[in-house]
Order: C-alpha cells, then sequence, then structure tokens
C-alpha cells in the first residue's frame, strides 16, 4: 500500500500527540515514603560523630555515663537494672561500641539489683539537625533498648547537663525524641515517639511504628532529622513517622532549644528468667547540620 504525503505527515502528527500524552501520564507511585536525599542536603555538615574506633572504654570527652538512680531506688518507666560505668557494660572493640545488659546481682547506691546496663549521655547538645545512627539491637524478653533524646534543661539529678547546670524544667514539659524504642516481647517492631506536654508517658499519642527484619542479628540505619517546622523519623531510607503539629506550642512543641542523644539498655520487670545478656551494638553515630 502506497502511503501519499498527507497520510505521512497524519501519521507523524498522531505520533507527536501519543507521545506528549505519554510524557503527561503521572507514573505510578510506591506506598513507602522513601526519604528525599535533596531534602537531607539541607543537613550535610558533619558536626559531631563517634566512629568508636579503637578498644577498652569509651571516650568520655564525647560520652558520660548516667548512673544516679533516681529518688526511691527505681529508675523511671518500673526498669529493674543498675546502670553502671563498668567496661563490663559498656565498651568500644572492633569499631563498634557495645553496651550489654547483664543478668548479675549487682549493689549500688545502697540498692541490691538483679541485672546491670549502661546509659550513656552525649556531651554535645544542638538545635536542629539530622542524626545517622547505624545499630544492631538486643534480644530477649523484657528487654528494651532506646536511642533518644531529652532538652538539656531537664531537671534530672545525675544527668550530665544537669551536672552542668542547665537542669530548670521537669519532663514532659521540657520534651523528649524517642528515635529508637524495641521491646523484646515484639521482637523487630520499632517505634519512634514524641513526647511532651501534651502528650506524654502511657498515653503518648505522637507515635509511628514499623516491622523491620532482624533488628537484633543486622545492623540498620536509623535516621532522625529535626527542623523548625517539622521531624521525620525513618529506617534504611524509608520514612515511617512524621511530627508537624498543626498548633506550634510550648505544650506540642518544646522542641526549639538544645537537645542531647541518649544510648541505653533497659530491663523490665517481665525478663525472661532464662535471659543472660544481650548487647546493642553501635557501628556509628553522626550528627549533621
Amino acid at each position: 500500500m502506497k502511503w501519499n504525503s498527507v497520510c505521512i505527515t497524519r501519521h507523524f502528527l498522531l505520533l507527536v500527540i501519543v507521545g506528549l500524552m505519554l510524557s503527561c501520564t503521572p507514573k505510578k507511585t510506591s506506598s513507602v515514603n522513601t526519604v528525599d536525599t535533596n531534602r537531607l542536603a539541607k543537613f550535610d555538615s558533619l558536626v559531631w560523630a563517634d566512629e568508636f574506633n579503637g578498644i577498652g572504654a569509651i571516650d568520655t570527652t564525647k560520652w558520660f555515663h548516667q548512673t544516679q538512680i533516681p529518688k526511691h531506688g527505681e529508675w523511671w518507666g518500673g526498669i529493674i537494672q543498675h546502670y553502671t560505668n563498668r567496661t563490663d557494660n559498656s565498651y568500644v572493640k572492633d569499631s563498634h561500641l557495645y553496651l550489654v545488659a547483664k543478668k548479675e546481682t549487682f549493689e549500688d547506691q545502697g540498692w541490691t539489683k538483679q541485672y546491670t546496663s549502661a546509659r550513656l549521655n552525649s556531651k554535645f547538645a544542638f538545635t536542629y539537625g539530622r542524626i545517622a545512627i547505624r545499630a544492631k539491637l538486643p534480644s530477649g524478653i523484657g528487654t528494651w533498648p532506646a536511642i533518644w533524646m531529652l532538652n538539656k534543661n531537664i531537671a534530672e539529678k545525675g544527668a550530665y547537663w544537669y551536672n552542668q547546670g542547665f537542669g530548670t524544667t521537669a519532663w514532659p514539659d521540657c520534651g523528649e525524641i524517642d528515635i529508637v524504642e524495641h521491646w523484646g516481647d515484639k521482637q523487630d517492631q520499632i517505634s519512634s515517639a514524641l513526647h511532651n506536654g501534651s502528650s506524654y508517658g502511657d498515653y503518648v499519642k505522637n507515635v509511628g511504628k514499623r516491622k523491620i527484619e532482624g533488628a537484633s542479628t543486622t545492623f540498620h540505619l536509623y535516621e532522625f532529622e529535626w527542623s523548625k517546622d517539622e521531624m521525620i523519623f525513618s529506617i534504611d531510607g524509608i520514612e515511617h513517622y512524621r511530627y508537624h503539629p498543626a498548633d506550634k506550642n510550648p505544650k506540642t512543641w518544646p522542641y526549639d532549644s538544645d537537645y542531647y542523644l541518649i544510648l541505653n539498655v533497659a530491663i523490665k520487670p517481665n525478663i525472661d528468667p532464662a535471659f543472660v545478656e544481650s548487647p546493642m551494638v553501635v557501628d556509628y553515630v553522626r550528627i549533621y547540620q
């Protein structure tokens, strides 16, 4: 069949129109919110880090062991361990930090407990930025590891910044940022939450969760981005929670001043009787602004 010039012209125009339609058709998007690398670029200057090089005790120029027990000999949340500054419970090895929860009888500050662990406060505090932490979490029913932040103004005796004279505000009005929490009786479920004057404790409503594979057997990258407008939590580059209250006031948004990082492993009363020990292993901590 022969095509004349009119047919050829019409065919060409049809191809152009179809091409334009295809280029304008929106692409399907995944239901998973991946982290926008362009957004992260606004916090690209490394301002503080620990790569945990060396061997033995932690770097005390960067970290403080919080060991002072609150009143009545019990830590908040009903947890039952002693936090110690011993290398049995916290040490550096093979370029990793180990925070080890152990079953052992230990007496401190006039109280005898059956479990020990460690709780570290960073000696660096900041407002707005991004934290990247690569870690592997402990396992066992009754274990409760956490990577989180408190305002350095918290009135908590024995905390590093309280000892420096900054303790002026009671919890929860000071604000708390839980980047990672994991409970051994909910293996592989990661929780992120914000505690403040409008939502706190057992009734916290500002919370996001995600199930991941191998939280206690594989290293995962936990990231937290904090700007003056919102907070974004992600695991391995996938966002699972965003906090952006419509009404920012002292109750909903006490997040406009310096916060410091806390790493700890707690033991709950429902600890498995067969539990012996389990570590949280941290590959690195990096803070960008």
